[in-house]
Protein backbone atom coordinates (compact mmCIF):
# COMPACT_ATOMS: atom_id res chain seq x y z
CA UNK A 1 0.00 0.00 0.00
CA UNK A 2 1.06 3.41 -0.86
CA UNK A 3 1.09 6.29 2.01
CA UNK A 4 0.64 9.84 1.15
CA UNK A 5 2.56 12.43 3.09
CA UNK A 6 0.12 14.97 3.65
CA UNK A 7 2.41 18.64 3.01
CA UNK A 8 -0.12 21.15 3.47
CA UNK A 9 0.81 22.18 6.82
CA UNK A 10 4.53 23.12 6.16
CA UNK A 11 3.74 24.58 2.89
CA UNK A 12 1.94 27.13 4.92
CA UNK A 13 4.50 27.53 7.49
CA UNK A 14 7.10 28.38 4.56
CA UNK A 15 4.61 30.68 3.00
CA UNK A 16 4.08 32.64 6.14
CA UNK A 17 8.14 32.91 6.87
CA UNK A 18 8.37 34.38 3.33
CA UNK A 19 5.38 36.97 4.08
CA UNK A 20 7.28 37.92 7.34
CA UNK A 21 10.95 38.06 5.59
CA UNK A 22 9.34 40.36 3.00
CA UNK A 23 7.58 43.06 5.51
CA UNK A 24 10.93 43.13 7.86
CA UNK A 25 12.38 44.05 4.22
CA UNK A 26 9.95 46.46 3.15
CA UNK A 27 9.89 48.27 7.34
CA UNK A 28 13.95 48.83 6.89
CA UNK A 29 13.42 50.71 3.30
CA UNK A 30 10.93 52.58 5.00
CA UNK A 31 13.17 53.04 7.88
CA UNK A 32 15.98 54.01 5.77
CA UNK A 33 13.76 56.51 3.62
CA UNK A 34 12.63 58.49 6.77
CA UNK A 35 16.05 59.09 7.72
CA UNK A 36 16.92 60.03 4.55
CA UNK A 37 14.32 62.82 4.08
CA UNK A 38 15.03 63.97 7.88
CA UNK A 39 18.60 64.65 7.06
CA UNK A 40 17.40 66.45 4.23
CA UNK A 41 15.06 68.54 6.07
CA UNK A 42 17.67 69.48 8.66
CA UNK A 43 17.75 67.26 11.32
CA UNK A 44 20.80 65.87 13.11
CA UNK A 45 23.11 64.26 10.28
CA UNK A 46 24.71 61.16 10.43
CA UNK A 47 27.47 60.50 13.31
CA UNK A 48 30.81 60.37 11.52
CA UNK A 49 31.42 56.75 12.42
CA UNK A 50 28.91 55.48 11.06
CA UNK A 51 29.47 57.46 7.75
CA UNK A 52 32.76 55.08 7.24
CA UNK A 53 36.30 56.21 7.22
CA UNK A 54 37.55 59.44 5.33
CA UNK A 55 39.94 59.54 2.75
CA UNK A 56 43.21 60.10 4.46
CA UNK A 57 44.66 61.98 1.29
CA UNK A 58 41.75 64.06 1.30
CA UNK A 59 42.03 65.38 5.10
CA UNK A 60 45.54 66.02 4.96
CA UNK A 61 44.68 68.17 2.14
CA UNK A 62 42.10 70.24 3.68
CA UNK A 63 44.56 70.85 6.58
CA UNK A 64 47.47 71.87 4.27
CA UNK A 65 44.79 74.32 2.49
CA UNK A 66 44.03 76.04 6.04
CA UNK A 67 47.47 76.11 7.78
CA UNK A 68 48.49 77.80 4.03
CA UNK A 69 45.62 80.27 4.74
CA UNK A 70 46.52 80.98 8.19
CA UNK A 71 50.23 81.65 7.02
CA UNK A 72 48.84 84.01 4.54
CA UNK A 73 46.65 86.15 7.05
CA UNK A 74 49.67 86.32 9.38
CA UNK A 75 51.66 87.25 6.95
CA UNK A 76 48.96 90.32 5.42
CA UNK A 77 48.74 91.40 9.27
CA UNK A 78 52.18 92.35 9.63
CA UNK A 79 52.87 93.62 6.29
CA UNK A 80 51.63 97.16 6.86
CA UNK A 81 53.59 97.90 10.02
CA UNK A 82 56.90 96.18 8.41
CA UNK A 83 56.82 98.12 5.61
CA UNK A 84 56.26 101.25 7.53
CA UNK A 85 59.38 100.16 9.17
CA UNK A 86 61.02 99.60 6.30
CA UNK A 87 60.45 102.98 4.52
CA UNK A 88 60.80 105.35 7.45
CA UNK A 89 63.17 103.59 9.29
CA UNK A 90 65.19 101.08 7.67
CA UNK A 91 65.77 103.60 4.13
CA UNK A 92 66.61 106.22 5.77
CA UNK A 93 69.28 104.52 8.05
CA UNK A 94 71.21 102.38 5.31
CA UNK A 95 71.02 105.69 3.06
CA UNK A 96 72.77 107.93 6.09
CA UNK A 97 74.72 104.94 6.80
CA UNK A 98 76.30 104.88 2.59
CA UNK A 99 76.10 108.80 3.42
CA UNK A 100 78.77 108.71 5.82
CA UNK A 101 80.76 106.57 4.53
CA UNK A 102 81.14 108.45 1.14
CA UNK A 103 78.26 107.36 -1.03
CA UNK A 104 77.13 110.69 -2.20
CA UNK A 105 74.75 109.97 -5.23
CA UNK A 106 70.94 109.27 -5.21
CA UNK A 107 68.95 110.54 -2.17
CA UNK A 108 72.55 111.90 -0.70
CA UNK A 109 73.31 114.41 -3.62
CA UNK A 110 71.68 117.63 -2.18
CA UNK A 111 73.04 117.32 1.66
CA UNK A 112 76.61 116.03 -0.29
CA UNK A 113 76.64 120.07 -2.44
CA UNK A 114 75.51 121.40 0.52
CA UNK A 115 77.40 120.17 3.00
CA UNK A 116 80.84 121.25 3.85
CA UNK A 117 83.77 118.77 3.91
CA UNK A 118 82.38 116.16 2.28
CA UNK A 119 83.96 113.05 1.70
CA UNK A 120 83.04 111.40 -1.81
CA UNK A 121 83.75 107.97 -2.94
CA UNK A 122 83.61 104.86 -0.24
CA UNK A 123 86.08 105.27 2.49
CA UNK A 124 86.26 105.56 5.85
CA UNK A 125 87.98 108.82 6.11
CA UNK A 126 84.67 110.57 8.15
CA UNK A 127 85.51 108.34 10.70
CA UNK A 128 89.05 107.98 10.75
CA UNK A 129 89.03 112.27 11.35
CA UNK A 130 86.56 112.02 13.67
CA UNK A 131 88.55 109.52 15.96
CA UNK A 132 91.59 111.71 15.15
CA UNK A 133 89.87 115.08 16.56
CA UNK A 134 90.79 115.70 20.12
CA UNK A 135 87.47 117.73 20.65
CA UNK A 136 85.69 114.94 19.87
CA UNK A 137 87.61 112.57 21.86
CA UNK A 138 86.74 114.65 24.59
CA UNK A 139 83.17 114.80 24.29
CA UNK A 140 83.00 111.03 23.58
CA UNK A 141 84.60 110.49 26.75
CA UNK A 142 82.56 113.18 28.20
CA UNK A 143 79.09 111.23 27.59
CA UNK A 144 80.27 108.03 28.41
CA UNK A 145 81.04 109.28 31.66
CA UNK A 146 77.80 111.08 32.10
CA UNK A 147 76.18 108.09 30.88
CA UNK A 148 77.81 105.58 33.41
CA UNK A 149 77.28 107.80 35.97
CA UNK A 150 73.68 109.02 35.28
CA UNK A 151 72.57 104.93 34.55
CA UNK A 152 74.34 104.06 38.16
CA UNK A 153 72.38 106.60 40.04
CA UNK A 154 69.16 105.86 38.26
CA UNK A 155 69.58 102.43 38.42
CA UNK A 156 70.43 102.36 42.09
CA UNK A 157 67.93 104.59 43.81
CA UNK A 158 65.23 102.85 41.74
CA UNK A 159 66.38 99.93 43.31
CA UNK A 160 66.60 101.11 47.04
CA UNK A 161 63.21 102.74 46.29
CA UNK A 162 61.68 99.17 45.10
CA UNK A 163 62.75 97.43 48.13
CA UNK A 164 61.45 99.87 50.70
CA UNK A 165 58.44 99.88 48.79
CA UNK A 166 58.30 95.53 49.29
CA UNK A 167 59.74 94.96 52.54
CA UNK A 168 58.07 97.78 54.79
CA UNK A 169 55.90 99.69 52.26
CA UNK A 170 53.48 101.72 54.72
CA UNK A 171 54.04 105.74 54.61
CA UNK A 172 57.52 106.13 53.58
CA UNK A 173 57.60 103.30 50.79
CA UNK A 174 54.36 105.10 48.96
CA UNK A 175 55.12 108.20 49.40
CA UNK A 176 59.14 107.51 47.90
CA UNK A 177 57.16 105.69 44.76
CA UNK A 178 55.01 108.86 43.98
CA UNK A 179 58.00 111.00 44.31
CA UNK A 180 59.89 108.77 42.14
CA UNK A 181 57.31 108.96 39.56
CA UNK A 182 55.93 112.16 38.79
CA UNK A 183 59.40 112.84 36.77
CA UNK A 184 57.65 111.55 34.34
CA UNK A 185 54.57 113.71 34.25
CA UNK A 186 57.02 116.77 33.67
CA UNK A 187 58.20 117.83 30.03
CA UNK A 188 62.09 117.73 29.74
CA UNK A 189 62.08 121.13 28.59
CA UNK A 190 60.77 122.04 32.08
CA UNK A 191 62.77 119.91 34.12
CA UNK A 192 66.19 121.13 32.43
CA UNK A 193 65.34 124.41 33.31
CA UNK A 194 64.33 124.05 37.40
CA UNK A 195 67.54 122.11 37.55
CA UNK A 196 69.30 124.77 36.25
CA UNK A 197 67.61 127.64 37.96
CA UNK A 198 68.13 124.80 41.08
CA UNK A 199 71.88 124.50 40.56
CA UNK A 200 73.35 127.97 39.04
CA UNK A 201 75.36 130.52 40.64
CA UNK A 202 71.86 132.53 42.04
CA UNK A 203 69.98 129.26 42.75
CA UNK A 204 68.04 127.57 45.32
CA UNK A 205 71.37 125.66 46.80
CA UNK A 206 73.30 128.51 46.50
CA UNK A 207 71.03 130.79 48.31
CA UNK A 208 70.09 128.20 50.82
CA UNK A 209 73.94 127.75 51.75
CA UNK A 210 74.67 131.71 51.88
CA UNK A 211 71.81 131.59 55.06
CA UNK A 212 74.26 129.48 56.96
CA UNK A 213 78.12 130.92 55.75
CA UNK A 214 78.72 127.82 52.97
CA UNK A 215 79.75 128.27 49.99
CA UNK A 216 77.96 125.84 47.17
CA UNK A 217 79.76 125.16 44.31
CA UNK A 218 78.23 126.42 41.16
CA UNK A 219 76.53 123.09 39.45
CA UNK A 220 74.39 124.63 36.64
CA UNK A 221 76.19 124.59 33.02
CA UNK A 222 78.46 121.92 34.06
CA UNK A 223 78.09 118.37 33.33
CA UNK A 224 76.79 117.93 37.28
CA UNK A 225 73.69 119.24 36.10
CA UNK A 226 73.58 117.20 32.92
CA UNK A 227 73.86 114.06 35.55
CA UNK A 228 70.90 115.71 37.96
CA UNK A 229 68.83 116.20 34.76
CA UNK A 230 69.57 112.63 32.92
CA UNK A 231 68.42 111.14 36.20
CA UNK A 232 65.46 113.23 36.92
CA UNK A 233 64.29 111.80 33.34
CA UNK A 234 65.05 108.17 33.33
CA UNK A 235 64.35 107.51 37.20
CA UNK A 236 60.59 107.25 36.52
CA UNK A 237 60.50 104.05 34.22
CA UNK A 238 63.22 102.26 35.73
CA UNK A 239 61.49 102.13 39.48
CA UNK A 240 58.44 100.88 37.41
CA UNK A 241 60.27 98.04 36.02
CA UNK A 242 62.35 97.50 39.24
CA UNK A 243 59.05 98.03 41.81
CA UNK A 244 56.78 95.91 39.58
CA UNK A 245 59.47 93.03 39.91
CA UNK A 246 60.03 92.89 43.12
CA UNK A 247 55.80 93.30 43.69
CA UNK A 248 55.75 90.01 42.14
CA UNK A 249 57.94 88.17 43.88
CA UNK A 250 56.45 85.77 46.17
CA UNK A 251 56.22 85.98 49.78
CA UNK A 252 56.79 82.34 50.60
CA UNK A 253 60.70 83.29 49.58
CA UNK A 254 61.02 85.89 51.27
CA UNK A 255 59.86 84.23 54.60
CA UNK A 256 61.38 81.65 53.83
CA UNK A 257 65.13 83.30 53.66
CA UNK A 258 63.94 85.37 57.23
CA UNK A 259 63.24 82.02 59.06
CA UNK A 260 66.34 80.22 57.79
CA UNK A 261 68.20 83.17 59.71
CA UNK A 262 69.02 85.60 56.54
CA UNK A 263 69.72 89.33 56.92
CA UNK A 264 67.64 92.20 55.65
CA UNK A 265 70.89 92.60 53.11
CA UNK A 266 70.95 88.76 51.93
CA UNK A 267 67.47 88.75 51.28
CA UNK A 268 67.49 91.84 48.89
CA UNK A 269 70.67 90.75 47.06
CA UNK A 270 69.78 86.98 47.04
CA UNK A 271 66.41 86.71 47.10
CA UNK A 272 64.81 89.47 45.27
CA UNK A 273 67.27 91.43 43.03
CA UNK A 274 67.87 87.75 41.51
CA UNK A 275 64.23 87.35 40.60
CA UNK A 276 63.97 90.69 38.98
CA UNK A 277 67.67 90.43 36.91
CA UNK A 278 65.51 90.75 33.43
CA UNK A 279 63.57 94.05 34.76
CA UNK A 280 66.83 95.39 36.37
CA UNK A 281 68.56 94.80 32.85
CA UNK A 282 66.02 96.22 30.84
CA UNK A 283 66.19 99.34 32.75
CA UNK A 284 70.00 99.82 32.51
CA UNK A 285 69.98 99.07 28.94
CA UNK A 286 67.13 101.93 28.38
CA UNK A 287 68.65 104.36 30.63
CA UNK A 288 71.90 103.75 28.85
CA UNK A 289 70.57 104.58 25.55
CA UNK A 290 68.29 107.10 26.80
CA UNK A 291 71.58 108.79 28.00
CA UNK A 292 73.80 108.26 25.21
CA UNK A 293 71.20 109.73 22.85
CA UNK A 294 69.72 112.69 25.04
CA UNK A 295 69.63 116.44 24.01
CA UNK A 296 67.53 118.30 25.66
CA UNK A 297 68.88 118.02 28.90
CA UNK A 298 72.65 118.76 28.19
CA UNK A 299 71.80 121.46 25.46
CA UNK A 300 69.60 123.80 28.49
CA UNK A 301 72.23 122.34 31.64
CA UNK A 302 75.29 121.42 30.13
CA UNK A 303 78.65 123.58 29.19
CA UNK A 304 79.54 124.82 25.86
CA UNK A 305 82.89 122.26 26.23
CA UNK A 306 83.19 119.55 27.09
CA UNK A 307 79.37 118.74 25.57
CA UNK A 308 77.65 115.50 24.96
CA UNK A 309 77.36 114.03 21.39
CA UNK A 310 73.71 114.90 21.06
CA UNK A 311 74.59 118.33 20.91
CA UNK A 312 77.82 117.81 19.00
CA UNK A 313 75.34 116.21 16.62
CA UNK A 314 72.97 119.15 16.24
CA UNK A 315 75.92 121.75 15.83
CA UNK A 316 78.06 119.67 13.45
CA UNK A 317 74.69 119.51 11.39
CA UNK A 318 73.21 123.11 11.49
CA UNK A 319 76.05 125.68 12.97
CA UNK A 320 78.86 124.14 11.37
CA UNK A 321 77.08 122.74 8.01
CA UNK A 322 78.79 119.38 7.68
CA UNK A 323 76.01 117.30 7.41
CA UNK A 324 77.99 113.85 6.72
CA UNK A 325 80.40 114.01 10.00
CA UNK A 326 77.04 114.50 11.73
CA UNK A 327 75.75 111.30 10.92
CA UNK A 328 79.44 109.68 11.52
CA UNK A 329 78.60 110.98 14.66
CA UNK A 330 75.09 109.51 14.98
CA UNK A 331 76.24 106.23 14.09
CA UNK A 332 78.98 105.79 16.72
CA UNK A 333 76.47 106.94 19.30
CA UNK A 334 74.64 104.17 18.16
CA UNK A 335 77.06 102.09 17.79
CA UNK A 336 77.40 102.20 22.03
CA UNK A 337 73.90 102.16 22.43
CA UNK A 338 73.51 98.78 20.09
CA UNK A 339 76.72 97.04 22.44
CA UNK A 340 74.52 98.16 25.07
CA UNK A 341 71.43 96.24 23.64
CA UNK A 342 73.38 93.22 23.31
CA UNK A 343 72.93 92.22 26.79
CA UNK A 344 68.85 93.62 27.34
CA UNK A 345 68.47 90.99 24.15
CA UNK A 346 70.56 87.84 25.62
CA UNK A 347 67.99 88.65 28.92
CA UNK A 348 64.93 88.95 26.99
CA UNK A 349 66.17 85.51 25.15
CA UNK A 350 67.03 83.39 28.28
CA UNK A 351 64.00 84.39 30.05
CA UNK A 352 61.39 83.64 26.62
CA UNK A 353 63.47 80.29 26.72
CA UNK A 354 62.76 79.36 30.10
CA UNK A 355 58.78 80.37 29.98
CA UNK A 356 58.61 77.88 26.40
CA UNK A 357 60.38 74.96 28.76
CA UNK A 358 58.14 75.57 31.13
CA UNK A 359 54.97 75.34 29.00
CA UNK A 360 56.27 72.34 26.97
CA UNK A 361 56.98 70.51 30.98
CA UNK A 362 53.73 71.19 31.90
CA UNK A 363 51.96 70.11 28.60
CA UNK A 364 53.89 66.71 28.94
Amino acid sequence: MTQTVQDGPATGREARGDSELAGSLGASRASLARRRSAGRAGLPPVPPHAQGPAHPASGRTAQERLARRRRWQGLALVAAPVLVVVLFVGVPVVNAALFSLGFTGGLNQALADIGGDTVRGFSFAVYATLLGNATFLRDLVATLGVTALSTGLTVGLAVVVAVILRLRGGFLGKTLSVLAVVPIFVPVVIASWSILTFTDAQGFLRSLGAQFGLDVPVWGYTLVAVVFGSVWTSLPFAVLMIAGALQGTPDALVEAAKDAGASTWRVVWQVLLPMAATPLVIATTFTVIGVLGSFTVPYFTGPNAPTMLGVDISKYFQAYNRPQQSTAMAFIVFAFAAAASVFYLRSTVRSNAGELDKKRQEQQ
